[in-house]
């Protein structure tokens, strides 16, 4: 059993900011690179988030090879994916979650592969089983060399809108600029807009019951 010692009013902080961590947001780095951009701007995320007095857990796809949704419908049954290679984890994390971020790295002008095939999976068996995305806070993040970015978020955005998802927007639209493992850092009109987006999402958690 917790048990709060100290002055009444250290109690009743400690109390409140118990109150308001038990809200979480898992976040989704996308890129196989553990290092690198895509996993930065999450961390960044997480900085954020946490700062709002949110709790976070963050899922990366890096040393993964997720596999395509084959549509055999067993999740209906399961209550689980079928497909045995750790996304799985991922949804048990989402059932208890309050929002979701999405970042992804621009691969050809679209989101990476296993990013919408772990997207598409997760989405089938929300709507199979007990919609647990149903009203969680959240959105998408790209990020690229130079271009791609727009189409890279508005396939990604599809899979939070079918999924009744609420997304929070920002002052721009959710993407930065970068190739090499820090080079965001120099899009500082980017990493503006993914915090203020971060931010958005921690105080719109606290808000919904």
């Amino acid at each position: 059993m917790l048990q709060l010692t100290g002055t009444p009013d250290i109690i009743f902080s400690a109390i409140d900011t118990l109150l308001f961590m038990t809200k979480k947001v898992v976040l989704l780095s996308g890129s196989p690179r553990p290092e690198g951009n895509t996993a930065q701007v999450i961390e960044e995320c997480v900085k954020v988030i946490n700062g709002c007095g949110v709790e976070t857990e963050v899922f990366s796809l890096a040393g993964k090879k997720i596999e395509s949704c084959t549509a055999c419908y067993q999740c209906r049954d399961l209550g689980c994916c079928v497909i045995n290679d750790g996304l799985n984890d991922l949804i048990e994390l989402l059932r208890d979650a309050d929002g979701f971020i999405v970042a992804s790295p621009v691969y050809f002008g679209t989101a990476r592969g296993d990013v919408m095939s772990a997207l598409q999976r997760i989405g089938l068996v929300s709507m199979v089983t007990d919609n647990f995305l149903r009203w969680m806070v959240g959105g998408p993040i790209a990020i690229a060399r130079r271009g791609g970015h727009t189409a890279t978020v508005q396939e990604m955005l599809m899979f939070f809108l079918i999924n009744e998802m609420i997304v929070p927007g920002s002052n721009y639209w959710n993407m930065v600029f970068g190739r090499e493992p820090g080079e965001v850092w120099n899009d500082t009109e980017g990493i503006a807009t993914i915090r203020l987006f971060a931010t958005n999402v921690a105080e719109l958690v606290q808000k919904l019951d």
